[in-house]
């Protein structure tokens, strides 16, 4: 056997997204080779994905021609030639457009290959004494297994030219009796776990993702955040992202001391225990911020500033966006003035306007509403565009107005006068009252979801359509 020595490490994209061949460093001389075979730091640096390997197996193979079924696992595989030479053949067996797709090289100790889960392996050997190794980064199970997708070696459509034709190679009676690929069911693609699916947020998600068999809803009483069991007897391995838009949002309710309690125990402590499950499991977490986390005290918030909450439930928010922080793969979206199905401020004032009352609204609180159904489609552009992870400001965008004004709108919009509404000071409103203290100055800066290709509607035109609807 030749082995091209000193290679390069270089990666070499294919056909089928994901895929990705590798040049290995090999070095050697008259007593024999040395490689790398996994070097996580440099590999990374060439854009292989932190699979996290937790196991290495070896297939040897005595004779040439020994050829190995089409085989697509739940996981990720890092394939090499230990000794010896293969010709490999990789099928796209993942639901997409791409199902079907084929690639094909052969392989010795100076090359390896990243086969993503869902796509089928198969290699036949070209020398004796072959050895075949790969690193998985999840344990087989029986579980695992009844979750394999299979390819008949022989598929017309699929059309791989082996060196060795079938009918003389080496091969079991279970690869002889897989399905061809109009037969295969397609491995489908990992889940969206979605918390606090019955709550304003969570119902447009539900909108949004609306017939995606993709994605996962529960409600508390489908998934207690509070109740560490919740967390057990789950295989994490199935899903690629939890979308948390559960929240104690008591927001004066919190300064008690029973809610003091409550606050912390969701916000907090269940969200620690979210993020501790997405490390070891390698997941995305999106989690849902607030302005609460600012005192209000600038006029503009961007995700840099430091926390300076005032209240319990403010606190609480930004002890829960410190720990998902030091999650690898996370995404923290804050909010403000959060309008979506169910209770909620301009459904209150419609409502008002609807029985002839004329309210008293604060008029120095400043922000902008942000509509759930514009929240919902920025998670999802964020999950979808693979946007850089950290914090994004999310609100809709427009004008920045007072809780007086927003009041004064929505009375217009619903065929009253405008100075039906009064505006109070927040010190004023809250006279005499048992009330959380809230930032004056709630506007967020969009600059950083619109850099990366979502551009949130004008408030206005949202306010104007939910009117209607109402």
């Amino acid at each position: 056997m030749s082995i091209e020595f000193s290679k390069k490490l270089t990666a070499h994209e294919t056909p089928i997204p994901g895929v990705v061949l590798y040049d290995l460093p090999v070095h050697g001389d008259n007593r024999g080779w040395f490689k790398e075979n996994w070097q996580r730091e440099k590999m990374l640096a060439l854009g292989l994905p932190d699979f996290r390997p937790v196991q290495n197996n070896v297939s040897f193979n005595e004779k040439a021609g020994t050829t190995r079924g089409i085989h697509a696992e739940p996981w990720d595989k890092f394939i090499s030639v230990a000794t010896g030479k293969i010709f490999g053949a990789w099928v796209d067996l993942r639901k997409g457009p791409t199902f079907g797709a084929v690639f094909t090289a052969e392989l010795d100790p100076s090359q390896a290959i990243f086969i993503p889960r869902g796509v089928g392996n198969a290699f036949q050997t070209l020398e004796d004494n072959t050895a075949y190794t790969y690193l998985v980064n999840d344990h087989w199970s029986a579980d695992a297994q009844g979750q394999y997708t299979f390819l008949n070696l022989a598929d017309e459509t699929a059309a791989i030219a082996w060196p060795v034709p079938l009918e003389q190679a080496e091969l079991s009676d279970k690869d002889r009796g897989h399905p061809r690929l109009a037969e295969v069911t397609p491995m489908p693609p990992k889940k969206i776990l979605v918390l606090g699916a019955n709550g304003q947020l969570g119902k447009a998600l539900r909108n949004i993702y609306n017939g995606d068999p993709a994605v996962e809803f529960a409600g508390r009483g489908e998934f207690d955040l509070g109740n560490e069991h919740a967390f057990e007897g789950r295989n994490w391995k199935n899903y690629s992202t939890i979308i948390n838009a559960a929240a104690y949002t008591a927001v004066d309710a919190a300064e008690t001391p029973e809610g003091r309690i409550a606050a912390w125990q969701i916000n907090v402590t269940a969200v620690g225990r979210l993020a501790r499950t997405a490390v070891e499991h390698d997941l995305i977490l999106v989690h849902i911020s607030s302005d609460y986390v600012f005192d209000g005290t600038h006029q503009v918030h961007t995700e840099d500033e430091p926390f300076s909450p005032l209240g319990v439930y403010g606190q609480t928010k930004a002890a829960g966006d410190a720990v998902v922080s030091v999650v690898p793969r996370h995404y923290i979206v804050r909010t403000s003035w959060v309008i979506g199905e169910g209770n909620n401020f301009v459904r209150t004032m419609a409502s008002l306007a609807g029985r002839g009352i004329e309210p008293s609204v604060v008029n120095d609180q400043i922000g902008r509403l942000s509509f759930t159904e514009d929240i919902a489609a920025g998670i999802r552009h964020l999950i979808e565009s693979e946007a850089d992870y950290g914090i994004y400001n999310l609100s809709n965008d427009g004008e920045q107005k007072s809780w007086a004004d927003i009041a004064a709108d929505v009375f217009e919009l619903s065929g009253k006068p405008r100075n039906a509404v009064t505006g109070v000071t927040t010190e004023k409103y809250f006279e005499g009252k048992a009330a959380a203290p809230r930032p004056l100055n709630s506007v967020l800066d969009l600059t950083r979801i619109t850099t990366v290709g979502f551009h949130p509607v004008p408030a206005s035109e949202r306010l104007r359509g939910f009117s209607q609807e109402l």
